[in-house]
């Protein structure tokens, strides 16, 4: 295969790249394979001689299998320890309106720049049986390789929403007759305590991993929802708040 044909995908790696073609690189057996189970959205499949005879039912399933040397597989990998399989793939998201409509559970994340966080957010989301998430104001691209690596493979399984004004995001989902909770640590209502309230249909609003939700934001909520702190940590990772948030809707809603 052509080392110019290598380096244009590699361009991947910006996110004005990724934006202006609309492509995105998914690294490792699990993204590819989710990846592979969305009709049209990989293009190419990229990989080692020895990553074809493992991974074969990958190669059966691929538009377009091509044969890479390691050194170039590990220039498209954004793994340390490349698997030797990297999709090439299309974006996946929606329009916000399509998303929010006939929805029982979604995530909103606002300003949430760390690509783990936002990509474990949508695992769990995944996880929790939630319909979609939306990545909304100055968050990480959801197509950042560390994002999709850190949803392993979740971002293939439910919808995704980008809606650059955070503000709009939450009315969209309360015209869509969703209640909308703000995980928030000065909230008036404790999450342990929040069952009547949850059994509706719900939008979680999360926001900035260092300084949470601006005020305004939080706001526009219907209400302000407190996950509380029993020990003496002083507070929780985003993702995990937002797991024990998404979870206790689910359970709630399922009962």
């Amino acid at each position: 295969m052509g080392n110019a044909h290598v380096k244009e995908t590699r361009k991947l790696s910006r996110r004005s790249e990724r934006s202006e073609r609309r492509l995105f690189l998914a690294d490792g057996p699990k993204a590819v394979e989710g990846a592979l189970e969305v009709p049209g959205c990989v293009v190419e499949v990229f990989a080692t001689t020895a990553a074809t005879e493992q991974y074969a039912d990958l190669a059966a399933a691929a538009p377009q299998w091509t044969l890479v040397d390691d050194r170039a597989l590990a220039s498209l990998s954004d793994s340390v320890t490349p698997a030797g399989v990297v999709a090439l793939c299309r974006f996946l998201d929606r329009p916000l309106g399509h998303v929010v409509d006939a929805t029982r559970l979604l995530a909103i994340c606002a300003d949430v720049r760390d690509p783990g966080n936002a990509g474990t957010v949508i695992r769990c989301a995944d996880a929790a049986g939630a319909d979609a998430v939306v990545f909304a104001g100055r968050s990480v691209d959801a197509y950042n390789p560390k994002t999709v690596r850190a949803s392993v493979g979740s971002l293939f399984h439910l919808p995704i929403a980008v809606e650059p004004d955070p503000a709009a995001a939450v009315r969209a989902a309360q015209a869509a007759g969703l209640q909308v909770l703000a995980a928030d640590g000065a909230g008036e209502v404790d999450l342990d305590h929040a069952d009547d309230l949850l059994a509706a249909p719900t939008a979680w609003l999360f926001g900035n991993e260092a300084w949470g939700l601006p005020a305004e934001l939080a706001g526009l909520a219907d209400h302000r929802v407190r996950i509380p702190i029993h020990g003496r940590a002083e507070s929780l990772n985003l993702s995990t708040a937002a797991a024990l948030c998404l979870y206790a809707s689910a359970r709630v809603q399922r009962q």
